[in-house]
């Protein structure tokens, strides 16, 4: 496995420093795509086994029309399954995390479902004819479980075993212990922002506006950020602190009271790790935390904000502070972006837009972004063809591409 770094690797001068092409942030035709073809067969992290410690505990993840609830079975087995009754389609539970006794009860007609997904019985089943319980479960959900953190995707995909994808960060998921990890009260979502998802990514992807949007970022860790690119399309961003004691409150605060964590492998004692995932997830590894959170679209032109964070088990009383302070650094770093991301997302429909022109610092953009064009080669052309024929223009390219045109 090799790192691409633009801090330790030189960028040639002749790479094409263009992004995709504007009118792929605004077409409904290509956010259909992208709903079969980049989201639902890509994993996407749902939540850590702790979110369901107890048996008959459950969690729900929704995407774009799909439905699954995570449960813990009598048997203390994680598993995923479609949050749909199998008799009329209706949520199995509601909400965003709950405990059952036992049973699962559909609250449209009350048809009960045992914890491993099997169905107990249907209310009325006389009324049904001939009718196979066996054949009425619960449809499972793919499901991979690495380092403690659960992983759906609703769609077979090109993606290999979460432990295979994530392989470049396996030894710093494994030193900060992060299978015992537990949950925190802040799960969510931050809140609905107006752009299309990939306006998010674009600033999620790069460090080179750090220095300027993020004070807090910059006074907490400045000139020791650097972007990794590992070759399989995952990129890391990292970065040290406690050199300089800060000016800013919460850094300031933070810098004196973040504990030296003596457990964790010396690389992450003062550092905060960044592991981004292909769509659309990113962890975030301070001495004191983890969090994940994801751009979850809801349509072309609208995103959530997901968010889960996790503390460690043994968890002092000044690394809670520690924790809290880290906290609101983040807040306003997202609240940041978020106005960068809005400011992007509109200027792609103006006429005055040409094209990104990409910095070295920039190339977690570019990567994504030739992902992107690997799974929709349609985004390769520079002018939209018309909204009805942009599938068939994909099916088209995409069959070139196989054949190697």
């Amino acid at each position: 496995m090799n790192d691409l770094s633009p801090n330790t690797v030189t960028v040639p001068n002749d790479w094409d420093r263009r992004g995709l092409p504007a009118w792929t942030y605004h077409s409904q035709a290509l956010f259909d795509l992208e709903r079969t073809h980049v989201f639902l067969n890509h994993w996407q992290v749902a939540c850590h086994v702790n979110d369901v410690p107890h048996t008959g505990d459950w969690r729900t993840f929704d995407l774009l029309g799909e439905r699954a609830m995570i449960v813990r079975g009598q048997d203390g087995v994680v598993r995923a399954f479609h949050n749909l009754c199998r008799h009329r389609g209706a949520r199995v539970v509601d909400g965003m995390a709950g405990s059952c006794k036992g049973a699962l009860v559909c609250p449209f007609h009350g048809w009960v479902y045992n914890l491993d997904g099997s169905l107990r019985g249907a209310a009325r089943p006389e009324t049904f004819g001939d009718f196979d319980r066996k054949k009425f479960g619960l449809k499972p959900v793919e499901m991979d479980i690495w380092n403690g953190f659960v992983f759906i995707r609703f769609l077979p995909g090109p993606q290999p075993s979460v432990a295979e994808c994530l392989q470049p960060y396996a030894e710093d998921f494994a030193g900060f212990r992060s299978e015992g990890l537990l949950p925190v009260g802040n799960h969510g979502y931050w809140g609905k922002t107006p752009v299309n998802w990939k306006s998010v990514c674009d600033v999620d992807n790069e460090g080179y506006h750090v220095a300027l949007a993020h004070p807090s970022l910059q006074e907490l860790y400045g000139r020791t950020y650097t972007d990794i690119f590992h070759e399989n399309g995952l990129f890391q961003s990292k970065a040290t602190y406690g050199d300089r004691p800060g000016r800013l409150w919460s850094v300031k605060n933070y810098v004196k009271m973040s504990p030296l964590q003596e457990w964790l492998p010396k690389p992450l004692q003062r550092a905060w790790n960044y592991y981004g995932m292909f769509p659309n997830t990113v962890f975030i590894f301070t001495p004191e935390s983890v969090q994940f959170y994801a751009e979850i679209p809801i349509s072309v032109n609208e995103t959530w904000m997901s968010f889960n964070g996790y503390r460690q088990p043994d968890e002092t009383r000044q690394t809670r502070a520690a924790r809290y302070l880290a906290a609101r650094i983040d807040r306003h770093t997202s609240a940041e972006d978020q106005q960068l991301t809005i400011w992007s997302n509109e200027s792609m429909k103006s006429t005055a837009f040409d094209d990104f022109h990409l910095s070295d610092l920039e190339f977690g953009v570019r990567q994504h972004h030739d992902k992107m064009r690997r799974l929709l080669p349609v985004m390769r052309l520079a002018e939209a063809p018309p909204e009805d024929q942009i599938a068939a223009r994909n099916a088209e390219l995409s069959c070139q591409t196989l054949d190697g045109v």
